[in-house]
């Protein structure tokens, strides 16, 4: 018989070097954040420590959410659940909506992870709190209010959200995505030294509005260059059922008239200055886990949760189903796998799959996204054939070459060709030449809508 001693040795060797080849998960989810990004190609703006991230990962430069509005976006990728016209509307909960669906955290939790949550991961803090985190969820204070209370105490007498602007001469303290920088990287200390996998997320609200950061942010660009949409006329024949986010008339804009360019000026600069801000928050949360010497079997995960227009068709903000509210940036770095960018279409809900077959976890089957972990290997192949959305009564596909929307079941309907229109100024869905395709994006769309409607089916 061989000695106890010895086989007790042996058997927490095992269960510690299998704990050990379990990857970690970094989930970095910035609001608000369009591929308005230096690895984007986005010209203007200043983001070299993300820029830094995606050249050793993934950048999908044809990803898409299926909801261009947080609540819905955040609760379909979570649960990898598609939206349908009863399902992730308006102000939704995952825990409401999907009571009986495992939230990609609570999986990682159930296979012996650390799941932790700071700032915005789903929109409410508490959505499936208790059993997705192994701690209750960090919140920070004050992410709306402006640094002087004398503009809040008047604002607050107009009924005002606050002044939509601010660039006063502070740290980077000063801000509540500071906290949640902070929180995560003394999370990744203790996470260290606590030897256990983890699956850390990391929510930061900016570039959400109002576009509040430190002046060394707004200094790194010139006002009088920021360049504005050449595109602020509406779409020619696009329905009335297209209508921009009226989220920006909330705030307070101050002098500016919302009509003029400089207020267009004024938005895109105030836009690429929280892009920058947050972009050396999330520098500083991947220099600690390198200087750790956790990057090595970490997955990072960068995500916007939608899209959002800075301007074009004067338009401010998500809450539509055109290309620009609907693609997101997503960088996936993967110890180990090559770099690169991939033009595959995929969508967010596809992130709940791919994580888990890359750390070796059974999908539940109320999943309905598709694992594209084999693009991390050869991100040249196709994936999806179409990838879907959806806000309000609009339903819509993207394909390599155009973006269709149905709305209200198609009484109204937009069709766009990316290849010869990729700013969308054109509605062709009336036009003769394009009746064939508008059949096929019809059909495409169907198809998603049957599959979103399997959920609970099975």
């Amino acid at each position: 018989m061989k000695n106890p001693i010895f086989i007790l040795c042996y058997l927490t060797s095992a269960l510690a070097l299998g704990a050990a080849e379990k990857p970690n998960v970094l989930f970095i989810a910035i609001d608000d954040l369009r591929p308005e990004l230096g690895c984007y190609g986005a010209t203007q703006v200043k983001s070299p420590h993300i820029d830094k991230l995606a050249a050793g990962g993934i950048t999908f430069t044809r990803a898409y959410c299926q909801v261009p509005i947080c609540m819905g976006s955040r609760a379909s990728l979570l649960t990898g659940i598609l939206p349908t016209a009863k399902r992730f509307v308006g102000d939704c909960r995952a825990g409401v909506d999907v009571p009986n669906a495992a939230t990609l955290p609570e999986v990682f939790r159930k296979d012996g992870y650390t799941t932790l949550s700071n700032g915005k991961i789903f929109h409410s803090p508490e959505d499936t709190a208790d059993r997705s985190w192994s701690e209750p969820p960090m919140k920070p204070s004050n992410t709306m209010k402006s640094l002087d209370p004398e503009t809040n105490r008047l604002l607050t007498k107009e009924k005002q959200r606050g002044r939509i602007y601010e660039s006063p001469d502070v740290a980077d303290d000063a801000y509540p995505d500071w906290q949640v920088a902070r929180k995560t990287i003394d999370d990744l200390r203790r996470l260290k030294a606590g030897g256990k996998p983890f699956f850390l997320a990391c929510g930061f609200m900016k570039p959400h509005m109002p576009f509040y950061a430190p002046k060394k942010y707004w200094d790194l660009y010139e006002r009088e260059k920021v360049e504005i949409a050449d595109n602020r006329q509406r779409p020619k024949n696009a329905p009335i059922y297209l209508k921009g986010s009226g989220e920006f008339r909330s705030y307070h804009l101050g002098d500016f008239d919302e009509k003029s360019e400089d207020f267009d000026r004024m938005m895109r600069h105030g836009y690429m200055a929280c892009v920058s801000y947050t972009d050396k928050l999330v520098g500083d949360v991947i220099a600690e886990l390198e200087r750790l010497g956790l990057a090595e079997n970490t997955i990072v995960i960068i995500w916007g949760d939608h899209g959002w227009h800075l301007g074009e068709h004067s338009f401010w903000g998500k809450h539509n189903t055109m290309h620009l509210a609907t693609r997101v940036p997503l960088i996936v770095k993967v110890p180990g796998k090559k770099a690169g960018s991939s033009a595959s279409l995929v969508e967010t809900s596809d992130l709940y799959p791919t994580l888990c077959s890359l750390a070796g976890i059974a999908v539940p089957k109320t999943v309905q996204g598709r694992t594209f972990a084999a693009l991390l290997d050869t991100p040249e192949q196709p994936f999806r054939e179409a990838a879907y959305s959806r806000f309000m009564t609009g339903d819509a596909v993207f394909t390599a070459d155009f973006s269709y929307t149905s709305y209200n079941n198609g009484k109204a309907k937009m069709l766009y060709d990316l290849k010869k229109d990729p700013d969308e100024n054109m509605n062709v869905a009336g036009k003769p030449e394009y009746i064939e395709t508008a059949k096929k994006m019809a059909a495409l769309l169907k198809q998603r809508q049957i599959e979103a409607e399997q959920f609970g089916k099975k």
